[in-house]
């Protein structure tokens, strides 16, 4: 919901309209938010839809080849994906702070916050980039490259785990990768003045999908790694 603020903010002089914030095509600050938030909620909807369609093929193929599941899940690093599932945890929450800042009109508050919530990012492209390395190193690559270099032998089909694993955690990176981008072009506008008590929406809508980028990741993290 809007604060009390940002739903009942007198109109500064913008010609007739409202606040200089207030986009020509609403009449009130209250239906600008619910319609960027419903715009919003629609795009995440979207996103779901999209995760959904690749965890019903994950389980597809699970249940097809178990055994390489198995196997191919215990290759990978659980103290790595869990690094990273505490990384972006600790982003949500700084996300969620740097909401809370601007509702506050604490711009220096929402600026730290998103620093601080795209240098987590940044930590978890950086150690997904060396796991990646590794399993380079170790020729544990999906179709044609799949050429392990390990001292034991792994079940047939194994590489279709791998093929799986690195769709999933490489849509995944995308994703993280356009919310550094957001994310940065939010820090920006907050540092040239856009955004104050009465009009944070932007704010909100960036953490609201930053969140999703997190959550999808609590997914992928015990589906991967863990099982």
């Amino acid at each position: 919901m809007a604060s009390a603020t940002e739903t009942t903010a007198p109109a500064e002089d913008h010609g007739h309209h409202g606040p200089k914030w207030l986009q020509h095509h609403f009449d009130t600050p209250i239906q600008q938010f619910e319609s960027s938030k419903l715009g919003m909620w629609l795009f995440l909807a979207q996103e779901i839809l999209f995760f959904s369609g690749l965890f019903v093929a994950y389980a597809i193929v699970r249940v097809g080849y178990p055994e390489a599941f198995a196997a191919g899940s215990h290759e990978l690093n659980r103290f790595i994906g869990g690094g990273n599932t505490i990384v972006l945890l600790f982003s949500s929450f700084t996300a969620a702070c740097a909401v809370r800042s601007a509702q506050l009109g604490d711009r220096r508050g929402v600026s730290i916050n998103l620093l601080i919530t795209m240098v987590c990012a940044a930590m978890f492209l950086i150690i997904k980039y060396f796991e990646y390395g590794l399993k380079f190193e170790h020729g544990l690559l999906p179709g044609v490259h799949w050429h392990p270099h390990l001292d034991h032998t792994l079940p047939a089909h194994t590489h279709v785990f791998f093929g799986i694993y690195f769709l999933l955690t490489g849509l995944h990176g995308v994703h993280v990768a356009v919310g550094i981008g957001v994310l940065f072009w939010i820090w920006r506008r907050n540092e040239r003045g856009d955004f104050s008590k009465d009009y944070w929406t932007p704010v909100d809508l960036a953490a609201l999908y930053w969140h999703l980028v997190d959550l999808v990741w609590i997914y992928l993290f015990p589906l991967l790694y863990l099982i």
